[in-house]
């Protein structure tokens, strides 16, 4: 499961067939940069020619999602990129994402920034490493790609890594199914999944896409996170990709769950 979340992250949402036995990085070369020039015309044809659009939608994949970052890696005003976004949203190519305030009930929600998210990963992915170094990769030359991969590509991930978990959360409580779910944050903090069962209870955590195992501090920081927002948890979850340190896992119980790709398989079902 995690080589299957590692490939789905790039070619999510790609109309082929993907043989996972391969490389990541040779299939990416094989199948999306020596490819670039019908690529390009396909995505065009999707998203439109206009600069500014595509300056945005590079914005939104390079950056923390919120549109006033967008707008402003797109060197384009508040007004100007929202009357883009608009029309990007009913081309079916991103969503807007709001905080889920309301759980921690807090208002003033809209005074916090929306989020942008791509509705195929793959997208998300050609604009966020092709689309803005396209001048080398046109003439054959990746190297510049190959760099900005290898920096990006874990950071890069825990996007896709969090989608997944919601998605998870929302089919693993069957019991006392979820009736909302999302993300929160404010101008401090960033909690990457909050939701609400059917119940009534609260459930906060959050997930890294990291090479290291993740050990009790990370769940301590989002007890202190959830904690300043005055939201009362019930549930904890946390999402590894390589796992946990064995002190963390002593403190597993109802109240502290863990899981690592493995779980994303009832996703499969």
């Amino acid at each position: 499961m995690d080589i299957a979340v590692k490939y789905f992250t790039v070619f999510g949402g790609l109309n082929i067939k993907i043989d996972t036995t391969k490389p990541l990085i040779e299939l990416i070369e094989k199948h999306i940069l020596n490819d670039y020039t019908n690529l390009k015309y396909e995505i065009t044809t999707i998203c439109g020619g206009y600069k500014v659009d595509q300056a945005i939608l590079t914005g939104i994949a390079q950056g923390d999602r919120r549109t006033t970052t967008s707008f402003k890696r797109a060197f384009v005003s508040f007004e100007e990129g929202s009357r883009c976004v608009e029309k990007i949203i009913d081309r079916g190519i991103i969503e807007i994402e709001s905080s889920q305030h309301h759980l921690a009930k807090k208002r003033g929600d809209d005074k916090v920034a929306k989020k942008l998210l791509f509705t195929a990963p793959f997208l998300r992915f050609w604009f966020a490493f092709v689309s803005p170094i396209y001048k080398g990769i046109k003439e054959k030359n990746y190297k510049e790609f190959f760099e900005l991969y290898e920096n990006k590509e874990a950071e890069f991930g825990n996007f896709i890594f969090e989608e997944l978990a919601m998605e998870y959360i929302r089919d693993a409580f069957v019991e006392d199914p979820i009736k909302q779910f999302g993300k929160y944050w404010d101008e401090k903090i960033e909690i990457d999944l909050v939701a609400k069962t059917t119940t009534g209870k609260i459930i906060a955590g959050n997930c890294k896409y990291i090479t290291s195992k993740l050990k009790k501090n990370e769940f301590n920081k989002l007890k202190e996170d959830t904690d300043s927002i005055d939201l009362k948890v019930d549930i904890y979850v946390l999402f590894s990709k390589n796992g946990f340190s064995n002190e963390l896992k002593s403190q597993k119980s109802e109240t502290l769950k863990l899981f690592t790709p493995k779980s994303f398989k009832l996703l499969l079902a």
